[in-house]
Parts: structure tokens; C-alpha cells; sequence
């Protein structure tokens, strides 16, 4: 039996706590009363907007299908000066877009979010109610949000040690989450990864860390931030049972999970099918093989039942804070996405939301709701094959499968070339045993194939580099970047240190590079990764690191390398 979630408003900032309903915005909900007299608002007339429609060409929802990608289906989306029909949640038009809204968004793209969310997304959220939704400009500003929400500045010269709030996170973290967490002067504390993600026990798990607690650090971490699918930058993808078992601890030492989502549809379950062919076996579990949904509500789509679900999922108390992001679906450009959250959390953070980015822009919010919800059917209107109607709800689950398989594929090609060329075979000409040639394999890295996401994770091993001796690992992994990033081989990497959540993580940096399958075209993904693998051998072949020192780190990066960083979330 389900119950309401918890009270949590002893973790709301001493502000956040004190916000109060915006009177101007408070105002808004009469604004579409029929046949009002608005001597109120402050609202520019939409007659005097410069736009009379938007217009764009847009991919229809099967476009991966096509093997022809030059001639793939497409519609011509219009967005109108002004909508003819009086629901509200499917008026989309410049006049109500353009105009000042409220701070939960575009009322057609929530109301489509709130129904994605709770009714597909995450149809079994345990506790009474369900979920409710805030739109946001995207996963950064949701997240800088909830650290306004739940968090209060910590000044050393000012409060005492007692009073330092803390944030949990991966040993290696998204960095912009690190960087928005750092001057607000909380303790940042790492907790130990494998290939799945964060640990729950063990020697620097997350039990070990909030077990042993050094108060003279300052208080306990009440929150936690984390990238439980496609992990950035390892890739991991938390199991269920792990997710139960982080959860179970968040529970016992009331702590908020900030659970940032941009990859959960590009989760992959070839990865462990290819682990298991080149390997013989795989050190983790396999999470493709049931129906995630089979013992509740169904989503209504197999590919969605098939995903292993959030954090929401388990989520009998309400702790969960959940970012999603149109980045990787529609554009990063689109600076759009949504919280899911309880109820009372979204009120606070919508409080917050009136009085900073009010909501996300219009041109944005309205373009994507043509293209997703569309127009109530119109028998006047003129009927074409290329007139958007709406993707719709089923429209948008394929977009989301066919994202997933485009990446599943760039994933395999980048990662099967890695697989192959991992060993340095080094033969003596010289040597010779009854005609066999004597060889020495050095391993130049090792990997876990991605669950999902855009990264692969790469543990170089410049231990068994043959200039070891002479240098110390850390200049040794130095000089890679920097041989990988000149020519011929111009390839750039992300160094493991950009992804260092505290001084502990930074000690063994050093060893990892991030990889990402996503900037190029699909074609050249295994090419460029060639030219990578390349880059390795005749690294290993170096008699010296002429030519590889600091003060070459600078022109390296003004050299027109191939792009294999990729970007956050």
C-alpha cells in the first residue's frame, strides 16, 4: 500500500524556505478567463510582436528507418500567429508563446511532459499522488536550482564548521555539477565507482562514507548527485538492485538524490552481448533481459519497459529529484528540459523558478510543441503529406528508439576497433626459434563497453610503457594527450582529470581519457578511431617525449584535431 511522501522541508534553504508566491504571476491564471477586461498585466499586445509564424522542416519520427538519409520523410512545422481553438493545452500559437507565461512552462509542452512523465516515463512511482513536473532551460539550470533549493552558502570567514552542508557524488562527475556546487563552499565528497557507477558498500562506497563521517568536516552530506544511466564520463549504468541498495542508505541518513538524467534512452544491451563475445564473460550484470514494468503499470511501449527505470521507481518517500534535457534529444541549443520531483518539492522550486529564468523561452517551447503535440485536427485546414499534424505520444517514443539505435551503433563501431588494437604485438626479427618469432604483448588500455550514453571510458596502461623507467606515469599519460592530439594522428581526447570531484579522485586521474562517439558523422566514427588506436601504437614505439612537454600543450590545442571530447550534459 502506497503512502504520501515524506515531509523534506527540513532540507529547504533558509531562502528557499522563505519564498513566497509571486503576486505578479499569480495574476497570469486569469489572463484566458473568456471575455475578461485585462486592465491588469503589464503585456505587451501581440499585435505588435514581429512574427507572424514560425516555421521550420522537421524529421518525422521514423527518419532513422531510412536507409536513404538525403531523401528521409520530413514535414513543414508552422507554428501560428494565433490559434482558433479554446483548450488551453493545445493552443499553440506566438500569441500565448510569445507572451509573458508562468513559471511551470508552456501549458501544451506540460501537459505532454506531465503525461510523457507520469503515465510512460515512470508509471510506478510508489507513493500517493504521483509526480508532478517543472520545465527548466535545461539540466544545468534545473540542478543549479535544486542546489539553491536544498543548500545554504557556507562562508569559512563567517559560519562555522558545524554548519558546512555537503553534496555526494561520483569519484568522477560531470564537472559543470562539480563547478556549480564548489563556490557555494559545500564539501563536495566523492564516493568510489566500478563499471556499473557509485558503490553501495565496500571501502569507499557510499555506506563507508556516510557510516564513518568526520563531523569535523562539517555536517553529513544531505544530498546526492548522480548520473545513474550512460554515467559521464564512464558510461556505467546502475543495476536495479544497486539502485535498491543506494536508495536503502539515502533512507537511513536522509539524503536527497539529485538523479540527472540526459542518456536514460540510450542505454545499450549490445554492449554486454559484445563483452561476453570478445571476453568469454562480462564483470557485469546484464540488464536487458525482462520487462522492467511487468510487475505494475505498463509504460504502453516494449522499448520503455525494456530500459532500466529511475531512481522514481523506488522511490516510497519522495527523496528523488529527477533532471531531464532536450539536449539529447532535440538540440543542446534548445536550453530545454524538466524536473520531476514530489509535489511539495516542485512548489518550492517553482518559487524560485518566478523569480529567476521565469520560464524557458517561447520560440523554443512553442517550436517543440508544434513538432511533438501539433494542432487539434482541423477539417478546413489543407491536407499534405508534408503538414505536421504531431508527432504525439507514439511519434515521440520512436524518435526516442531510433536515437538510441543510431548511438548503439556509433557505440559498437568506436568500441570494436578499441576491442581489436588493445595490444602493442612487439616481434624480434632477430630472434627466431625453430622458425617461430618470438613476440611481446604490451596492453596499451582497457575499457568497459558503455551500457549507455555518448562515452567510453579508457584506463590507459603507460605502466607497461617502455620509457616507464625513465619517467614518472603522470608525465608518461601527459605526453599521450599530447602525442594523440599532433599529427599525424590529431585526434583530442578529454584527460581524466577534467572529471575529478575531489583531490582523492585527481590522484589517479591521470590514468583515464574520455572518449565520445557522438560529435562526428556516424561514417567516421570508426576511421577516427583508427587514427586513435594509431596514435597509441606509435606512442608505445617512442624512443623519448621530445616534443611532448607543457610548453606544447598550447599549440596542440590551436591544431585542427578531430573532436573525440564531446560535451556534458
Amino acid at each position: 500500500m502506497t503512502a504520501p511522501p515524506l515531509d523534506l522541508s527540513h532540507h529547504l534553504s533558509y531562502a528557499t524556505k522563505n519564498k513566497k508566491p509571486s503576486s505578479v504571476k499569480g495574476l497570469y491564471k486569469y489572463f484566458q478567463t473568456p471575455g475578461i477586461a485585462n486592465l491588469a498585466g503589464g503585456l505587451p499586445h501581440a499585435s505588435y510582436f514581429p512574427y507572424d509564424t514560425l516555421e521550420a522542416k522537421a524529421a518525422l519520427p521514423q527518419r532513422f528507418e531510412s536507409k536513404d538519409k538525403k531523401d528521409a520523410p520530413f514535414v513543414r512545422v508552422t507554428v501560428p500567429k494565433e490559434s482558433p481553438t479554446s483548450d488551453l493545452t493545445r493552443k499553440i500559437d506566438l500569441t500565448t508563446a510569445l507572451q509573458y507565461g508562468t513559471a511551470q512552462g508552456y501549458l501544451p509542452l506540460t501537459t505532454f511532459l506531465r503525461s510523457f512523465t507520469r503515465d510512460h516515463l515512470h508509471p510506478n512511482v510508489p507513493y500517493v499522488g504521483g509526480p508532478e513536473v517543472l520545465l527548466t532551460c535545461g539540466s544545468t539550470d534545473g540542478f543549479a536550482k535544486a542546489i539553491e533549493a536544498f543548500t545554504n552558502t557556507w562562508n569559512p570567514d563567517r559560519d562555522w564548521i558545524q554548519q558546512r552542508e555537503g553534496v555526494l557524488c561520483e569519484e568522477f562527475a560531470y564537472m559543470n555539477a562539480i563547478q556549480t556546487v564548489s563556490p557555494r563552499g559545500l564539501n563536495v565528497v566523492s564516493v568510489v565507482m566500478d563499471g556499473q557507477g557509485m558503490l553501495a558498500s565496500g571501502k569507499g562506497g557510499l555506506q563507508d562514507v556516510l557510516e564513518n563521517w568526520d563531523f569535523r568536516r562539517g555536517r553529513r552530506p544531505h544530498l546526492m548527485y548522480t548520473v545513474s544511466t550512460g554515467q559521464n564520463p564512464t558510461g556505467g549504468t546502475l543495476s536495479v538492485e544497486r539502485r535498491k541498495d543506494i536508495y536503502a542508505l539515502c533512507q537511513k541518513y536522509d539524503v536527497i538524490i539529485i538523479e540527472d538524467e540526459p542518456y536514460w534512452n540510450l542505454q545499450f544491451p549490445s554492449a554486454y552481448e559484445k563483452t561476453v563475445h570478445y571476453r568469454g564473460s562480462s564483470s557485469e550484470p546484464n540488464l536487458y533481459t525482462k520487462n522492467y514494468n511487468a510487475e505494475g503499470k505498463s509504460s504502453g511501449y516494449a522499448y520503455l519497459d525494456s530500459l532500466v527505470p529511475s531512481y522514481l521507481s523506488i522511490d516510497i518517500e519522495g527523496r528523488v529529484v529527477r533532471l531531464d534535457t532536450f539536449s539529447k534529444t532535440i538540440a543542446p541549443g534548445s536550453r530545454l528540459g524538466w524536473i520531476t520531483a514530489q509535489p511539495a518539492i516542485i512548489e518550492r522550486l517553482t518559487r524560485i523558478t518566478e523569480v529567476s529564468t521565469q520560464q524557458p523561452s517561447g520560440f523554443v517551447q512553442s517550436l517543440i510543441a508544434e513538432m511533438i503535440v501539433g494542432q487539434p485536427d482541423d477539417k478546413s485546414r489543407k491536407s499534405s503529406k508534408h503538414i505536421a499534424s504531431g508527432w504525439h505520444m507514439d511519434g515521440w517514443v520512436r524518435w526516442l528508439e531510433g536515437l538510441r539505435a543510431g548511438y548503439e551503433t556509433r557505440m559498437q563501431a568506436m568500441c570494436t576497433i578499441l576491442e581489436e588494437n588493445k595490444y602493442l604485438f612487439h616481434g624480434s626479427s632477430e630472434d627466431h626459434i625453430d622458425a617461430w618469432e618470438v613476440v611481446d604483448r604490451m596492453q596499451m588500455y582497457e575499457f568497459i563497453w558503455p551500457m549507455g550514453g555518448m562515452f567510453v571510458w579508457v584506463e590507459t596502461r603507460v605502466d607497461t610503457h617502455p620509457l616507464r623507467s625513465r619517467y614518472s606515469p603522470e608525465r608518461l599519460a601527459q605526453a599521450l594527450w599530447i602525442h594523440l592530439a599532433k599529427k599525424p594522428h590529431l585526434c583530442l581526447v578529454c584527460p581524466g582529470s577534467m572529471f575529478t570531484a575531489t583531490p582523492m579522485s585527481a590522484q589517479k586521474a591521470y590514468r583515464y581519457i574520455r572518449l565520445s562517439f557522438a560529435p562526428m558523422d556516424a561514417d567516421e566514427v570508426a576511421p577516427f578511431t583508427q587514427r586513435l588506436v594509431e596514435g597509441f601504437r606509435s606512442f608505445w614505439l617512442r624512443k623519448d617525449l621530445d616534443g611532448l612537454g607543457d610548453e606544447d600543450a598550447v599549440d596542440t590545442l590551436n591544431s585542427r584535431s578531430v573532436n573525440l571530447l564531446g560535451n556534458g550534459c
